[in-house]
């Protein structure tokens, strides 16, 4: 049970996020990070947390793994402005550092209810830590480019952009994920789950 208030919307949300001192990153941080997009949007990217751009705008996902996802959002034919993009961390760890357990925890409601009142059909979960936040025992290279259906919304794991930033050879393997997410959308209402692949035992439960 969370012991935050329900918001009425995005922005009030917004708001409590930049004001928010429900862990110690409040106190490092330039500017929290909500979260920004259409508040109707079908497609939400949930990513780690923010890194130093971030932190310096207030925006998710503007530094050159912001801008390796703007291509692949295009790369789909959709744009920034059609989609929601938000984190599991709202505020930058020192050092870009892993989150640890109590700071995801603290920021997990704002996450929960960021998902209630978008109410995507398909949730893109970019790396190991959006994806752990969802299924905490799953491996991303295992679980990347599976779609799974999950309470009547669809969760599909993928690397992150960053990664593919360090490791070339991952941008294909994104390009490649990414374009399963016309066919998710086209098939929102019914969705099938696709049967998991010899490697994704641990997330064959949720099939």
């Amino acid at each position: 049970m969370s012991d935050l208030a329900a918001f009425a919307d995005l922005d009030s949300l917004a708001a409590a996020v930049r004001s928010c001192q429900r862990c110690g990153l409040h106190a490092g941080r330039t500017h929290a990070v909500p979260g920004e997009g259409l508040p109707t949007a079908q497609v939400m990217f949930v990513g780690e947390g923010p890194g130093f751009h971030e932190d310096q705008q207030g925006r998710p996902f503007v530094g050159q793994a912001g801008l390796l996802l703007d291509e692949l959002i295009e790369g789909i034919d959709m744009h920034r402005e059609d989609v929601f993009i938000a984190n599991v961390l709202k505020c930058r760890p020192p050092n870009n550092r892993d989150p640890l357990p109590d700071e995801a925890a603290a920021c997990r409601p704002y996450l929960d209810q960021q998902l209630a009142l978008v109410d995507p059909a398909i949730v893109v979960l970019l790396g190991r830590h959006a994806l752990n936040a969802f299924f905490p025992d799953a491996r991303i290279s295992r679980a990347r480019g599976v779609a799974r259906r999950v309470d009547g919304r669809v969760f599909l794991p993928v690397y992150h952009p960053a990664a593919a930033l360090r490791q070339l050879r991952l941008r294909e393997v994104l390009t490649q994920d990414f374009a399963m997410i016309p066919t998710l959308l086209h098939d929102a209402a019914a969705a099938l789950v696709e049967p998991p692949r010899p490697d994704t035992q641990q997330l064959s439960l949720f099939g």
